[in-house]
């Protein structure tokens, strides 16, 4: 599958576009953009560089990561084609040597996954809040000990009717029993949205990657 898509809209936190410290890169969640998940960064730890990238793919009055068949479910050839043009950025601001963390929401978090899943040893950390990882059916490799020993956070909502029920079950069965990963969990109370108990928790993972 051959895709072209625009160069990537990225908004950095005020002051944070250091490329001397670790990178936090933010991904909005499906119909999002980047304004609406930038805001985040200040209620998390000083220290790092943040960034919130826009997804490629204009959906409605937002943007979306990748095609689908369903929530939490890409197709194989568009996941590969957006992960191939997010790393050709981050390869850029963030060359070899400088720490990067994932944090995705909801649609984002499937794409972290994605990225996770397909470089292990690129990212210092990669939390998914409030979503689910992607599968074997998106061309995603899920084998025993895929990420031995990398950090993930996992939040999921008690009251989350957004993601399907079995693949937040999967993932969260997966990422502690199947992953090797070293897994920080959460489940929050709530549905589908970001609480401040989460954003705690977050900081604070954060602040033990990049400290």
């Amino acid at each position: 599958m051959t895709t072209l898509f625009a160069d990537p809209v990225v908004a950095w936190a005020a002051g944070s576009d250091d490329p001397g410290r670790p990178l936090v890169v933010l991904l909005h969640g499906r119909g999002s953009h980047e304004q609406d998940i930038l805001g985040l960064a200040s209620h998390l730890p000083s220290g790092p560089s943040y960034a919130a990238v826009r997804a490629p793919i204009a959906e409605g009055g937002g943007y979306a990561w990748f095609a689908n068949r369903g929530i939490g479910r890409p197709l194989a050839d568009s996941l590969t084609a957006t992960t191939a043009w997010f790393r050709s950025w981050l390869d850029e601001v963030a060359p070899g040597g400088r720490p990067v963390v994932l944090v995705g929401f909801s649609g984002g978090a499937a794409f972290a996954g994605g990225l996770v899943l397909g470089d292990p040893g690129r990212y210092a950390g990669t939390a998914v809040l409030h979503g689910t990882l992607p599968f074997e059916d998106a061309g995603v490799d899920v084998g025993e000990g895929r990420l031995s020993g990398r950090p993930v956070l996992m939040v999921h909502g008690e009251l989350d009717t957004v993601i399907p029920a079995e693949l937040q079950t999967r993932t969260w069965s997966w990422l502690h029993d199947g992953s090797g990963a070293l897994v920080t969990s959460r489940r929050d109370p709530g549905g589908h949205a970001l609480s401040a108990g989460t954003v705690a928790v977050l900081g604070n993972w954060i602040t033990g990657l990049v400290s």
